[in-house]
């Protein structure tokens, strides 16, 4: 029973190839009503040319000769339709077709010594000729056709169906409610051996993998019925039939790590392959509305990010977060084409709640107007390389409220804004800035970056520079999240720095112990030891305005006197 399970499963996939290589095929209904529609015809132009009734159309009488003419050239059309479209099957029927009109047309001429039939000897002649060098004409083009459909579903390098054959053929077992497996696999460390030995020994390796991998499911060695594509550079993938249960997957997936993991030696160097494997099941697995070739790649993808380079993972949706980072960065590329990036202001108050200024926020909607966190577009934008952009379209936005503001005679009001490290480093930054600057006309020290200290990480020199430039411009400088980052005391009195800004994570915990409250108090100190001024953000409750007031701390922001608020609101603040 299994074994005529898997012949089954087996000839149907290959039928399925057949077809993606053959293109696809004109139906045989149509063929079929092709010849009978001829015979039809044949039949009466026969009845016609015998009878002596008078023919009328449309009201008007037509001759037998003209009648049948039309007939005649209406099975012409017959003819040519079955040469072009049927191709061998076509030129053969169309020959026997024409070859039987031969006979008759001999009988009338020797028999009934009528000349009536001379010119369907001529016409059937040309129809020949006609029929002849459409099939050559196919034959010409077939080949061509027949390599582009080739080159269309294979891979051009090892010889495997690629990612549109993978894809059809999913799609048909979707179709016809097949259960199948879909297993995508992720070569390990590819990459180095290209960049180390080249790509020609890189497609070698790979040739040998697509050999090894195609015998294998020739052979119908495990206990499914494969198929395996190569889905692009060193990702492959096999579709899977005929199993029982998911053991039946397993044992098939470390059949063919099996095989990878064999040596592979080129030009006398051995190499050792490895790579993860992730699966998704038809149609458990399928209910995610998403194709299932993606589901397998997010599982394989999950096996890479935890480096469980051993481990063979099954897709679940919790492997969705990078697909839910590509819908995330389409949003922000949206919003930024269509200008709807924008800002809220959240302000800041000193302890006797005497209005300081404004900390511009991004802000963005998605395409029904519902607000999107900025914790879910952020850190999106910055992986992405989108926050420059976004950077910049806050930056303006709240510059020109500054303008405004200032030019209705509130000039003491500063405006903080957040740029990330990676803009702020990016050679061009502090052109960016000035520009804006000098087109709105605002005082620069109106102005606050906040930088976060992991700006120290990795080049602590160049950060002191570009942190003088900026201050250069006359901008203020406050250090964002201060305590939660990288910074030592040394860095810290270097950084020419205005404000210290206090975490919100320390004023959530600042009242509950005694070491958390001396936390943050020592913070309030050290700044104060450095001439900077103090801020807290995250301030919520009586409670902690009361401890930091007691404490020192120059300014506070949070919910207790303010929530971000839209522009056209922050301007009554004033």
């Amino acid at each position: 029973m299994k074994k005529d399970k898997l012949l089954f499963s087996g000839n149907r996939m290959n039928k399925i190839l057949n077809n993606l290589s053959l293109g696809k095929q004109p139906s045989l209904v149509a063929f079929v009503s092709l010849i009978v529609l001829f015979f039809v015809l044949e039949f009466l132009i026969t009845v016609v040319a015998r009878s002596e009734a008078v023919i009328v159309l449309f009201g008007n009488e037509v001759p037998v000769t003209t009648f049948t003419g039309v007939v005649s050239l209406l099975e012409n059309i017959c003819i040519i339709f079955l040469a072009v479209f049927y191709k061998k099957r076509g030129f053969v029927t169309t020959l026997i077709i024409l070859g039987i009109q031969f006979p008759i047309i001999l009988v009338s001429f020797f028999v009934r010594h009528t000349n009536a039939s001379i010119p369907g000897f001529f016409t059937n002649i040309s129809m020949i000729c006609v029929v002849l060098i459409i099939f050559v004409n196919n034959s010409i083009i077939g080949k061509y056709q027949e390599k582009i459909r080739q080159q269309a579903v294979t891979d051009t390098l090892t010889g495997l169906p690629n990612r549109f054959a993978c894809t059809e053929l999913i799609s048909d077992f979707v179709k016809s409610k097949t259960n199948f497996t879909v297993i995508s696999v992720d070569l390990n460390g590819f990459k180095s051996i290209n960049d180390t030995m080249g790509h020609e020994v890189g497609n070698k390796i790979l040739v040998e993998i697509a050999s090894r991998w195609k015998a294998l499911a020739d052979s119908r060695r495990t206990k499914t019925v494969d198929f395996v594509a190569r889905i692009g550079g060193d990702e492959f993938a096999i579709v899977s039939l005929g199993y029982d249960d998911n053991n039946d997957i397993i044992e098939t997936i470390n059949a063919y790590r099996n095989e990878l993991e064999k040596i592979i030696t080129i030009d006398d160097c051995d190499h050792y392959i490895t790579a993860a494997f992730g699966y998704a099941k038809y149609p458990t697995d399928a209910n995610v509305g998403a194709p299932l070739l993606s589901c397998a790649d997010a599982a394989v993808h999950a096996v890479k990010r935890q480096g469980l380079s051993n481990c063979i993972l099954r897709f679940t949706p919790a492997f969705w977060e990078p697909e839910r980072y590509i819908e995330m960065e389409r949003k922000i590329r949206t919003a930024l084409k269509n200008d709807s990036i924008f800002f809220y202001l959240q302000p800041q108050y000193d302890m006797d709640h005497k209005l300081r200024g404004f900390e511009a926020l991004a802000r963005m909607k998605d395409a029904v107007g519902a607000f999107i966190s900025p914790a879910d577009f952020i850190p999106v934008a910055e992986k992405t390389g989108l926050i420059d952009r976004v950077d910049m379209c806050v930056f303006r936005q709240a510059v020109a409220f500054l303008a405004d503001v200032i030019e209705k005679g509130n000039s003491d009001i500063t405006v903080s804004f957040n740029v990330s490290v990676r803009h702020m480093m990016k050679n061009g930054f502090i052109e960016e800035i000035k520009d804006v600057i000098k087109s709105s006309g605002v005082p620069a020290n109106r102005l606050e970056l906040e930088i976060t200290e992991s700006i120290m990480v990795d080049s602590a020199e160049k950060a002191l520079r570009r942190i003088n430039e900026i201050k250069a411009l006359g901008i203020k400088v406050a250090i964002d999240d201060f305590g939660t980052g990288y910074s030592s005391l040394n860095y810290l009195n270097k950084l020419p720095s205005d404000m210290l800004k206090i975490d919100k994570s320390f004023i959530d915990v600042m009242n509950t112990s005694e070491s958390s409250k001396q936390y943050v108090a020592s913070i309030v100190s050290i700044g104060h030891i450095l001439n900077l001024k103090v801020i807290s953000e995250g301030v919520e409750q009586p409670e902690q305005l009361e401890t930091l007031r007691k404490m020192g701390c120059d300014y506070i922001q949070g919910f207790i006197w303010g929530k971000p608020i839209p522009p056209e609101e922050a301007v009554k603040l004033v």
